[in-house]
């Protein structure tokens, strides 16, 4: 009884800070745990299917959704260097308005963003395909650092739903607090949206080994309704929803999301400075402690300034400070600390950054201020 009282508590825990809920009791949260993030966005392709009765996935360009081959079929990043995209995948462009199709001198961004997923959907019709799931990070992380515009997951979900499929938003590595204002990353969005169905991963546990799916009553029926059970043997043991509550505790009690809120504010602010001075930084974006900083070779072309990037990030180590960058150009440095990363971390790494941009302009000397020389 101590065992399921453990993972009951969990489940409580989880919905009370959910927001996913509504006053409909047909939009009734349910949970289900696991022992990663990919255990946890197969079950959900799965759901989505099962519910739905159609095959196709739209995802996002360049976007990694786990290591499961069922993910992998539904990850550009990496299948694109493997067998290559299955004829039930689509694929939609980021909507990046930085550097992608529509950018920020675009009226329209959103509509225009949502609008090729609309297209992509009809071109499946035509082709007797039938959607089942928009599977997208709520904030694309692997994809460059991407911060959505605002109201572009309520026109896709408008077409998905239109389709008879269902909205995924994958919050594996954006959700619990990190984006500062809300604690969920989909919720940047406008309060008016809420996903069909909801993924989580290692923050649950602070890199403790549990994850999660949360989705509506509806549409757990349908999946329990075939009468196939889902077994998992360690998901949702006690050691690892004692450590989740655990968690949720101290996100509460220490006050990390408004943390994340100060603290990345403080960090953009910082990085901006920086973008001012160092003409290779391009766009500095983000939420709370969720920041990519856009390295490029030139303002015009925005040519992503994949060398220096990967020079940065190298002298970066030798300071005993460990980024990374992503995008398909690896051009984006990946900002996303852990949660009790302070004001004076902050202020290190960026002067630190200061320091190594300026040692390589300095080996540039003839360089203008509208780009960058290779290192």
């Amino acid at each position: 009884m101590r065992l399921l009282f453990l993972e009951f508590r969990m489940q409580t825990a989880l919905q009370r800070r959910s927001e996913f809920q509504t006053s409909d009791t047909h939009n009734e949260t349910l949970t289900e745990f696991f022992n990663c993030r990919s255990e946890a966005n197969d079950l959900a392709l799965r759901l989505a299917r099962q519910y739905t009765k159609h095959e196709d996935v739209i995802v996002l360009d360049h976007a990694y959704h786990g290591h499961l081959t069922s993910l992998i079929d539904i990850s550009p990043y990496k299948f694109r260097n493997l067998e290559g995209q299955k004829e039930w995948v689509h694929v939609a462009p980021v909507p990046d308005t930085y550097r992608g199709l529509y950018r920020e001198d675009h009226e329209e961004s959103v509509t225009a963003y949502a609008n090729e997923v609309k297209n992509i959907i009809e071109q499946a019709h035509k082709r007797g395909r039938k959607i089942a799931a928009f599977f997208v990070e709520s904030l694309p992380s692997v994809g460059g650092q991407i911060i959505p515009p605002a109201g572009y997951f309520q026109k896709v979900a408008e077409h998905i739903h239109k389709a008879g499929g269902v909205f995924i938003a994958d919050e594996i590595q954006v959700g619990f607090g990190r984006v500062g204002k809300h604690f969920w990353a989909f919720q940047l969005q406008g309060e008016d949206f809420i996903p069909d169905i909801v993924t989580m991963g290692k923050p649950i546990g602070n890199g403790h080994p549990i994850a999660c799916v949360a989705t509506t009553k509806e549409i757990a029926e349908a999946f329990a309704a075939t009468g196939v059970e889902y077994f998992n043997t360690f998901g949702g043991n006690p050691v690892s929803c004692a450590i989740g509550l655990a968690v949720l505790d101290v996100i509460e009690k220490e006050h990390l999301q408004a943390h994340a809120t100060e603290v990345g504010n403080f960090l953009m602010k910082l990085l901006k400075e920086q973008k001012i001075k160092h003409p290779i930084i391009g766009d500095v974006r983000g939420s709370g402690l969720f920041i990519g900083v856009d390295l490029i070779k030139d303002q015009a072309e925005r040519t992503p300034a994949t060398a220096e990037a990967e020079h940065l990030v190298t002298r970066l180590k030798e300071e005993y400070i460990l980024l990374s960058t992503d995008g398909p150009g690896r051009n984006v440095l990946k900002f996303k600390p852990p949660m009790c990363f302070n004001m004076e971390d902050a202020k290190f790494v960026v002067d630190t950054i200061d320091k190594l941009l300026t040692d390589m302009e300095k080996e540039c000397p003839n360089q203008s201020k509208s780009s960058t020389c290779s290192t």
